[in-house]
């Protein structure tokens, strides 16, 4: 390897080139070989030769592309998007892991601007857009702002995450904007750079979003009280708050917790919102 390339991964597994120049390949078929990621370039070797693919002509990892019912069986694989419109597929055999190590080599102390908390509470702040440099750890984007703050997005606690065209520092650029909590209170923060930077970092956290989907029917008091704790009200003053008998209350944090809304912190019913329970919180609360 030359200077300052480092190995990250060497592994096996199977891959397959899936679209060339834009054009789908519907005959595409899984070759087994070795699996070499570093720092700059991801090598894939067989018995029918080595392909290098420089890290820099990655334009995105996104989505499923089955082109075919062989492809379609495997189901954990990585889609590599390259600036050629060439679309490649790996399977690592340690999936989960090759893909946390893959996003690390493509956004690991890449510089871009944040702007957090830009909204807090469900309050619009006046911070400022500051530089960052981004750290990929295991389940967690993380955020070195140069003003000295730091910031970790659990994936496991994203509410929500949009991608929009906003005015950063007097220029149109994408902007994503992610809902996570911080200290049990929802915050979002801003996140704008590259194109390229956007389109890779933007699959990384709608992963995390994806975890947190509503898909839950509530009752009209159990809503009552996931808006409560939405609005900063204590697990402890719930009663109190909303008219409701102790064991009602500890009665509807049961049910919650069964359907994974709320997370019991400690014993005696403190609890708090998860991103699931802050989605449906704010539905409910827009819904008024």
């Amino acid at each position: 390897m030359g200077e300052g390339e480092r190995k990250i991964v060497d592994t096996r597994g199977k891959f397959t080139q899936v679209v060339k120049n834009g054009r789908e390949l519907s005959d595409a078929e899984w070759t087994g070989g070795r699996i070499l990621l570093s720092n700059k370039r991801l090598i894939l070797a067989s018995g029918n030769g080595k392909r290098t693919i420089p890290l820099d002509t990655v334009s995105s990892l996104d989505g499923r592309t089955d082109v075919n019912q062989l492809v379609a069986k495997v189901s954990g694989y990585v889609s590599l998007q390259l600036s050629t419109d060439d679309v490649i597929l790996v399977s690592a055999d340690d999936p989960e892991s090759f893909e946390r190590m893959l996003y690390r080599a493509l956004l690991d102390r890449a510089v871009v601007l944040a702007r957090h908390p830009a909204v807090e509470g469900g309050v619009v702040t006046d911070a400022e857009w500051e530089k960052a440099r981004i750290k990929i750890e295991k389940g967690v984007v993380a955020l070195a702002i140069a003003d000295g703050s730091f910031v970790e997005i659990d994936l496991d606690d994203i509410g929500s995450m949009s991608a929009k065209e906003r005015t950063v520092k007097d220029e149109e650029r994408r902007v994503l904007e992610v809902e996570h909590s911080e200290e049990e209170t929802s915050v979002q923060t801003y996140i704008s750079g590259t194109v390229r930077r956007c389109s890779i970092l933007e699959t990384l956290l709608r992963e995390g979003e994806s975890r947190s989907e509503i898909g839950v029917d509530l009752t009209e008091r159990q809503n009552e009280v996931l808006m409560a704790l939405y609005s900063g009200v204590s697990p402890f003053e719930i009663p109190d708050f909303l008219g409701m008998d102790v064991d009602d209350v500890e009665e509807v944090f049961d049910r919650l917790i069964e359907l994974d809304v709320i997370e019991e912190i400690r014993t005696r019913r403190e609890v708090a919102l998860n991103a699931r329970g802050r989605n449906i919180a704010s539905e409910a609360m827009n819904d008024q």
